[in-house]
């Protein structure tokens, strides 16, 4: 089911006194979320995902605006009857349930030509228990699974009636790293085998970009970029996105194009042709330095760590935001860590250029 959003906005009363106007929680949102596809609302704590996310749920009505199921115009029309699956970050299951019973739940509220017989209802969630790996824990209860188990009974729940939208807020905050990557790897799977329309809100970007199809990247209610994500972290479209997106983050530097060549500090460090001569933020990915005497980029070296595969080399730059300037390197290469400075070339493809003032995107 494609989801069409159209000037979506969310106003909420300003609470603060000395502030005068609304907050705006969600400002004017235009996107159209694809049919069958698994897509991310990324952005930090407070930009708006969860807020979206109840808009499109129907939890909350927008200040201005439509929401569209496919054709359906949903805007006005009550959660219950938006035929929606909603995951919460804290699982919501009954204590007193069974995990059979949890699942059915749902289904015992269908009404008219969508009842069904207890048969029918035991059939589904036997069939949404198998998807998500459950169907021999039907009669424990809540308490007696772990957590991925239980988020895994919240997903079930939310896909046994096969929904035409499921709305995931932040499933996985509450599990710890190793269930986490397993969790989003069921989720991935689960929502390949069903096709169902999947908006999956996190702040975490790695989870995001590693099992989404698209994502939409927000901040303070605004969209800022959307795309797939191997292609929104290549391609970033402004400042934010950049230093957003990325483990571990971009290393942005006070930089100067002056006769079509980047200067960092005193450092003709890149050819950059038709750009104007500006100030303006360089943004080089970790991934973007490569070790060579003759680089015309120079830091002061402050220690190496070994990563297995790769090298992390720590090093410092006046010019760099937040030091120490981070540089991932592959074993291939060596670095002699008795320098106190070390070199490097640049690959341009990893050296992004931004506007001091609006901090948009300047591509060359």
């Amino acid at each position: 089911m494609e989801v069409i959003l159209q000037n979506l906005t969310k106003k909420f009363p300003n609470r603060d006194k000395k502030k005068k106007g609304d907050v705006i929680a969600v400002d004017h949102f235009d996107i159209e979320i694809p049919d069958g596809k698994l897509v991310a609302l990324l952005g930090p704590s407070g930009c708006g995902k969860s807020t979206m996310l109840n808009l499109i749920s129907g939890l909350l009505k927008p200040t201005e605006g439509k929401i569209f199921f496919g054709e359906d115009d949903v805007t006005e029309l009550p959660p219950e009857n938006r035929c929606i699956g909603l995951v919460f970050q804290n699982y919501a299951l009954y204590p007193h349930l069974t995990v059979k019973q949890n699942i059915t739940f749902p289904l015992e509220n269908l009404k008219g030509k969508d009842k069904l017989t207890k048969e029918e209802m035991n059939e589904r969630a036997l069939q949404a228990a198998k998807l998500v790996q459950l169907d021999g824990l039907m009669e424990r209860k809540p308490a007696e699974l772990s957590g991925g188990q239980q988020q895994r009974v919240a997903v079930a729940r939310a896909i046994v009636k096969m929904p035409r939208v499921l709305l995931l807020d932040e499933p996985l905050s509450n599990l710890d790293a190793r269930l986490r990557l397993q969790t989003r790897e069921e989720i991935r799977r689960i929502q390949r085998e069903t096709g169902i329309t999947t908006i999956f809100v996190t702040h975490d970007q790695e989870e995001a970009m590693s099992i989404s199809d698209m994502i939409i990247v927000m901040k303070d209610g605004a969209l800022h970029q959307v795309g797939k994500p191997q292609e929104v972290y290549d391609d970033p479209s402004d400042l934010f996105v950049a230093k957003f997106l990325g483990t571990p983050p971009i290393n942005v530097f006070d930089a100067q194009v002056r006769d079509g060549k980047l200067y960092i500090g005193g450092d003709a460090v890149l050819e950059v042709p038709g750009v104007e001569d500006w100030p303006v933020y360089a943004a080089i990915r970790p991934e973007g330095f490569i070790p060579d005497e003759n680089g015309r980029f120079s830091c002061k070296l402050s220690g190496v760590e070994v990563m297995g595969r790769d090298y992390s080399v720590l090093s410092t730059n006046s010019a760099c935001h937040s030091n120490p300037v981070r540089a991932i390197i592959s074993t291939d290469h060596k670095v002699d860590i008795e320098k106190e400075v070390v070199k490097f070339s640049l690959k341009p493809h990893k050296v992004h250029l931004f506007h001091k003032e609006t901090e948009e995107r300047i591509r060359f």
